[in-house]
């Protein structure tokens, strides 16, 4: 029986998957209950303090992500990902949406714990995403059956190289509205804007940073300073999720919004990415896919901004603000319009510490 004058233990791995990090958790470690999950996963992130001073997280969004994994019951596949998103200044969690960059590191996560059996040389990890159905095959290097981080992939937003982890993205059209385009059209008009509300691995509202006062190249750090653009982009957030058949968003990170501009450097679009109250780092894993997906489809917001590659699939470079994300789309080009197969992207992800994260007494029984 735990001792009420005692902190409990949970085994964890802190990693950084993409260009996000967290703590990695056996779902078999933890309550059931979501709202009882919800306080264990505040306490472990230290939520509700804009340093988050208190746990593990790093006051930003990107380093206030959870994965919970578990041995799949889903035939051909072996790990279920449930991912949480802790606020940081709110003791709040959000588990509706999933994270592509978390998701990097789901693949060596489940091998170091043992939930998938490691074969020599390269291993395949097929993984539900719990919080939309997706259905993503991560290959990790294993030489000599043991997850290797060594290696010579660079990646934007991330210092060094490490070895490479390939993501290919199934079933990602309208996981979480049920429709490639929730209203059925490529654009909308919210508060006088013209906006594409799309649905691939993430639901987004895409809109074209000029008709927002921007240039669309500003740094995270000059958007984030611009809180008249905030006032301006929540509103039209909170419409936009009720028109994708999310309800009432005002607590969720969902939809996210993504800024487009014509592509100075050799990619297919320029995009700032929204989580949705501060501006990315660099880009996400999920919104990457929806950004490139709104690019290739005619009649979006996109049209007329973007540099299409004459093949398919097709090698989309998205400009960031700290560099280039690479996302190859399948697709194909029908009478009745885009459709979307498959993404694949190549990104990195290391083991960082593993033990115990403590919490307060009395939170594990819920």
């Amino acid at each position: 029986m735990t001792n009420p004058l005692y902190q409990d233990p949970i085994p964890f791995l802190f990693m950084r998957g993409g260009t996000s990090r967290g703590p990695y958790l056996n779902r078999a470690d933890l309550p059931e209950d979501r709202d009882a999950l919800a306080r264990v996963l505040v306490a472990i992130v230290g939520a509700g303090h804009p340093q988050n001073i208190d746990g593990l997280g790093g006051g930003v969004a990107v380093t206030t992500k959870v994965a919970m994994l578990s041995k799949s019951d889903e035939p051909g596949i072996d790990v279920d990902y449930f991912f949480g998103q802790v606020a940081v200044e709110e003791a709040l969690v959000d588990f509706k949406p999933t994270c592509g960059n978390i998701l990097v590191g789901v693949g060596p996560a489940a091998l170091e714990m043992g939930l998938v059996e490691a074969q020599d040389g390269v291993t395949t990890v097929r993984i539900r995403a719990v919080n939309t159905g997706a259905t993503v095959e991560a290959r990790v290097q294993t030489p000599g059956g043991r997850v290797s981080y060594e290696g010579t992939t660079a990646i934007d937003g991330v210092p060094g190289t490490a070895a490479p982890v390939g993501l290919q993205f199934l079933d990602v059209v309208g996981s979480s509205c049920g429709a490639f385009l929730p209203t059925g059209k490529p654009r909308d008009v919210i508060d006088g804007i013209e906006v594409t509300l799309m649905d691939v691995a993430m639901p987004m509202i895409i809109g074209r940073a000029a008709d927002f006062g921007l240039t669309g190249y500003e740094t995270a750090e000059e958007l984030d300073a611009n809180r008249d653009l905030y006032a301006k982009m929540e509103p039209m957030r909170l419409e936009a999720g009720r028109r994708m058949g999310l309800g009432d968003v005002t607590k969720s990170v969902m939809p996210k919004i993504g800024l487009l501009s014509a592509p100075r450097h050799g990619g297919a679009i320029s995009a700032r990415y929204f989580m949705p109250w501060n501006c990315h780092p660099s880009m996400a894993v999920t919104g990457s896919q929806c950004l490139a997906a709104c690019t290739l489809t005619p009649g979006t917001v996109a049209d007329g901004l973007g540099v299409i590659p004459n093949e398919v699939p097709a090698l989309m470079k998205i400009e960031h603000p700290m560099g280039i994300i690479e996302v190859t789309v399948d697709y194909d080009q029908t009478d009745a319009g885009f459709v979307m197969k498959s993404a694949g992207l190549v990104r990195t992800a290391r083991m960082i510490a593993r033990g115990e994260v403590m919490v307060p007494p009395g939170l594990l029984q819920g």
